[in-house]
């Protein structure tokens, strides 16, 4: 393909994004940078068309592009601009500073995305997993009802209430307290497994059978700890679009848990993914810009924003890479400079 109809599909995909109607060959020969005829605009065009890049919706339209057109365009042709200091100044604001408890972060950055871009925000975190936990509490609650508090070091809590078969003395209680505080206080998370477990559970019986019960329910909780936690910003965003189709979005909201698989194996930089190509994305002519952040040089977690395939590229991936950086920084110890409003790389040095 020449340089022509690679400028052509550039200016066909800038103007459909721009306008939502299909562009026709006197749009085109009207931008500055397309200096030739409406004839060779639409041969070029018909070229695309045949080559699988645009297609053209109705027999007298203009065109649009194709899954195909979005791609090249993306990996080839698109030229994102740098955000403004001003505007980096105004996601500083939104974040938070260094002091900001993590999962706050999470949720900042969660609903700054969707604020500036006014599509869905869908962020992931796994940040539980690099903490440790820092106390167990064991809290009588009522007959034969005990509630299980787990705190971890980055102030994540996490509670469960079980019934025992009988109400437990204060020796008993304090008995369970001591054992948990040896065998749990300051292990990561990271470290928790069924194995560790199995063994308390043991141990815990032989004392007194009855409490194995509190063990589990520990165990279960250390297991939502180990799992990414899924925030999806601005759902309504996706609802209220008209390029997409409600009843899809309605099925994807309700089970956007599906979604973690693929973000967990998303790779590093800015990756775009189109709803037609995973089947944990399903909502038909959408998109996905997605970025991994980090955490002392460890993955912690995705952001990215979600919309229509006819989403503003260029606007919207300066924005997720800034917070990606920006997230990655106040998440690390040391990790990254921040000059002059710009954040540096933060990929760990070899």
């Amino acid at each position: 393909m020449d340089d022509r109809k690679l400028k052509i599909l550039a200016a066909v995909v800038d103007e459909y994004v721009r306008t939502g109607e299909p562009v026709g060959s006197k749009a085109i020969s009207k931008l500055e940078n397309i200096n030739v005829s409406s004839a060779t605009i639409r041969n070029d065009m018909a070229a695309l068309e045949q080559m699988g890049y645009l297609e053209q919706p109705h027999t007298s339209a203009g065109r649009i592009p194709t899954f195909a057109g979005y791609r090249l365009y993306i990996d080839e042709l698109m030229t994102p601009p740098d955000l403004p200091d001003e505007e980096k100044s105004r996601l500083d604001e939104m974040l938070g500073g260094k002091d900001t408890p993590e999962e706050l972060l999470v949720q900042n950055v969660a609903a700054a995305l969707t604020e500036i871009t006014q599509c869905a925000a869908v962020v992931t975190n796994a940040v539980p997993r690099f903490s440790v936990i820092s106390k167990v509490e064991v809290i009588p609650t009522g007959k034969r009802l005990y509630v299980i508090l787990l705190i971890t070091s980055n102030g994540s809590i996490k509670n469960k209430a079980c019934r025992l078969e009988f109400d437990l003395s204060h020796e008993q209680l304090d008995f369970f307290t001591r054992y948990v505080e040896e065998n749990l206080s300051g292990v990561s998370v990271d470290e928790l497994s069924d194995d560790m477990f199995d063994k308390m559970v043991a141990a815990v019986s032989a004392y007194m059978v009855s409490l194995s019960p509190l063990v589990k329910g520990i165990c279960e909780l250390s297991e939502d700890l180990r799992q990414q936690e899924l925030t999806i910003s601005g759902g309504e965003k996706l609802l209220s679009c008209e390029d997409l189709d409600k009843m899809e979005v309605v099925r994807f909201i309700e089970h956007k848990h599906e979604l973690s698989e693929l973000l967990e194996g998303t790779f590093s930089g800015i990756q775009v993914k189109f709803g037609s190509e995973s089947e944990s994305f399903a909502i038909g002519n959408s998109s996905l810009i997605v970025s991994k952040y980090r955490k002392d040089g460890k993955e912690a977690g995705s952001l990215g924003v979600i919309g229509p395939m006819r989403i503003d590229y260029k606007k919207i991936i300066p924005y997720v890479d800034y917070l990606t950086k920006k997230i990655s920084y106040l998440m690390s110890e040391g990790e990254g400079d921040i000059i002059s409003g710009k954040v540096d790389d933060l990929d760990p040095k070899p």
